[in-house]
């Protein structure tokens, strides 16, 4: 589909959204020309205003997007462009235009997850994770059980701050379980959304 550019004289708002998180990174305008450009390099191209001509995001800091999708809301007039940032999105270095407080609290889980992945991949040297990874999976596994156990007891014998804490220790070496196995975290949420619908 191909949005309405009539409708804004050439232009339409770009809605950029961090494909991980959900965040919200900026607000840009991409002409026809833009949009191609962006479908076809992958990195997301706008029409500048100000410079009356075709931007690619990071064209000269470096701090590049990366598209991930794009969709087209329901009047066929504003894109919902789905990116990962390579680097701070904002000029200013704040991962968004709308400063470094906006991302939606759930969303690091993503951020966590990615971390998680990455540390599976590469294996540095002095990460616990990658201790975790050595162990193999029935350690993990047992670090899970664990961290289940004493997330139970904190729920019951513990003040709040405890129970966060070991939830969060569970919710980690979930997530290292899971990756062991060469699933994301994102399958969880997905299942958990199907069971919801």
């Amino acid at each position: 589909m191909t949005p309405d550019f009539a409708k804004g004289d050439g232009l339409v708002p770009a809605i950029i959204q961090h494909a991980r998180t959900g965040e919200v990174l900026m607000l840009g305008y991409m002409d026809e020309a833009a949009l191609a450009k962006t479908r076809e390099s992958g990195l997301v191209t706008f029409f500048s205003r100000s410079k009356q001509r075709l931007w690619t995001k990071g064209e000269t800091s470096g701090d590049t997007l990366a598209l991930v999708d794009l969709k087209i809301d329901c009047d066929n007039d504003t894109l919902l462009v789905r990116a990962l940032p390579a680097g701070p999105t904002c000029h200013t270095g704040t991962t968004s235009c709308f400063g470094n407080e906006v991302v939606p609290s759930l969303g690091f889980l993503a951020e966590l997850d990615a971390l998680v992945a990455s540390r599976h991949a590469e294996r540095p040297e002095g990460s616990y994770t990658t201790t975790l990874f050595e162990g193999g999976i029935r350690r993990i596994a047992q670090k899970v059980g664990e961290e289940g156990v004493e997330t139970a007891l904190a729920a019951v014998a513990q003040d709040d701050d405890a129970l966060i804490g070991e939830a969060a220790d569970l919710v980690f070496h979930l997530m290292v379980a899971l990756r062991a196995r060469g699933i994301g975290f994102e399958a969880v949420a997905t299942k958990l959304a199907s069971r919801h619908r």
